[in-house]
């Protein structure tokens, strides 16, 4: 049977893409379709085993690389026009558009959702900042639309905590299973030698809060703060960043690791799907600083 896996975008190695990781470890042969696809060689070994994903017209746009959120107005269509008619079996991968491709009643369409469409329900606030924000407004009502429509879509859906359970039937009127996603503790083991830093490492994006850690930190400038990650929020970062604050963007699993390892204490400031970030810091023995809501309340 011919398995497609469809994910929002391809851009850098995060949660979400651990997931398809896992899911391509399961089945090989399996082909993947994304809005856009711009992994890097390394990136595209782990997650995609080496190979490209089928992308949409989005792909082709302007500034895609780094802009592409700036065609969310677009993303409906874009995944509508996957033709994913010879595959028996569709997962789709899920934290905006990804569940509304098209299927028919032949086949069996599961859909592992990370959460409803941020950027039109909950966080919808948080996202539609600055201008390409007030142009996004004016398609809020049609994204919300859109996405109660097509949640309809899959056969099953698969929250990846009981947090993401909540919303599902809270906003879609859907309910969900629940399968955490997959967490290599053994990856991360545990150092008991700690050094005088406070660590966060995150996408940098509106939802992570990490602006507000900074903030927080340039009020205690004898605390060290180091922040691992990149995104559209970097720039506003640094600006905010005070001398006791480094922000050393992207860093490799084994960097982020060694960081990880020897950090005082992770700080994490989201209202979490899931938070695998914290799963591993825990498995390091590294104390972690979280905001008491979403799933973080069940792990730490």
């Amino acid at each position: 049977m011919k398995i497609a896996i469809v994910h929002e975008w391809l851009v850098n190695y995060a949660g979400s893409e651990r997931c398809v990781e896992s899911f391509t470890n399961i089945w090989p042969d399996s082909t993947v379709y994304t809005l856009v696809d711009f992994l890097d060689e390394e990136q595209r070994a782990i997650i995609l085993k080496g190979k490209k994903a089928k992308t949409s017209f989005i792909q082709h746009m302007p500034n895609a690389k780094t802009k592409h959120r700036y065609y969310l107005p677009l993303f409906p269509t874009a995944v509508e026009r996957f033709n994913l008619s010879e595959y028996g079996v569709v997962i789709s991968s899920s934290h905006a558009v990804a569940k509304g491709v098209k299927t028919n009643k032949k086949q069996l369409h599961i859909s592992y959702c990370y959460s409803p469409m941020r950027y039109a329900w909950d966080n919808a606030d948080e996202y539609l900042t600055g201008f390409k924000g007030r142009v996004a407004k004016l398609f809020i009502n049609y994204l919300r639309r859109w996405d109660l429509k097509s949640s309809k879509n899959p056969d099953y859906i698969v929250g990846i905590s009981n947090y993401i359970k909540e919303k599902n039937n809270r906003i879609y009127n859907r309910d969900a299973d629940v399968i955490y996603p997959p967490v290599d503790t053994d990856k991360f083991p545990l150092e008991l030698n700690k050094e005088d830093y406070y660590l966060a490492a995150s996408r940098l994006v509106p939802y992570k809060k990490i602006d507000l850690i900074v903030d927080a930190f340039a009020n205690m400038l004898d605390k060290k703060l180091i922040v691992v990650g990149s995104g559209p929020e970097k720039e506003k970062i640094l600006s905010k960043a005070t001398p006791n604050v480094d922000v050393i963007g992207y860093q490799d699993f084994e960097s982020l690791k060694t960081y990880m390892q020897k950090a005082k204490a992770f700080v994490f400031a989201a209202e979490e799907d899931f938070g695998i970030v914290v799963v591993e810091a825990m498995a390091c023995g590294t104390p972690v600083i979280a905001f008491k809501r979403g799933s973080i309340r069940n792990c730490c």
